[in-house]
């Protein structure tokens, strides 16, 4: 166990407390479950920041960090979708969460082929990750009362999704040569 498996291993104990903060009936609650969700964004930086300045990267460390990451930002949207209902927020959640679970399958199933490089994390992604999570911390920091804060995150998780639905493109098309095989053609 080392610095940044604690980090990620911190950040998926944070989603019960992130929960519940947004849950809890105080004035205060939603800001507080916004700066967990950044503690725990921030973690995600810092952890992998960590592991490759100290040289820490571990097998336990590349299965968990995408894991804990996942769990964050679908729950967020989850909450959100609820207390917002409406369709500027549910849409870009669900293409959000549809593109993790359809790349997540694509990637283990070019690592069965061997091929798991040609879907490797690109700097689209990271672009795709950092309007998510600006967009999450904002929206959560406020009620669903329509502000500028409100309307500059629907903008951000929109852009976002987009860059979502673009990065899934993108793995799908690296990855189309070994989807449009047959077996004798392998």
């Amino acid at each position: 166990m080392n610095i940044p498996n604690l980090l990620t291993l911190l950040r998926v104990f944070l989603i019960p407390f992130f929960i519940l903060l947004f849950y809890l009936p105080f004035p205060a609650s939603h800001l507080a479950a916004s700066a967990v969700f950044a503690l725990a964004a921030a973690t995600d930086w810092l952890d992998g920041y960590l592991a490759r300045k100290l040289g820490q990267s571990t097998p336990f460390g590349a299965f968990l960090d995408p894991v804990a990451d996942k769990l964050m930002v679908a729950v967020a949207l989850v909450l959100l979708v609820e207390e917002h209902a409406n369709l500027w927020l549910t849409l870009p959640a669900v293409i959000i969460i549809g593109r993790e679970i359809v790349v997540s399958a694509l990637r283990e199933w070019m690592a069965e082929l061997g091929a798991r490089a040609h879907v490797a994390v690109s700097s689209l992604g990271k672009w795709k990750t950092a309007a998510q999570m600006a967009a999450l911390v904002i929206l959560l920091a406020n009620s669903p009362v329509i502000s500028f804060w409100v309307v500059t995150g629907y903008a951000l998780l929109i852009i976002a999704a987009a860059l979502t639905l673009w990065s899934m493109l993108h793995y799908l098309l690296a990855a189309w040569p070994h989807l449009s095989t047959t077996p004798k053609e392998k």
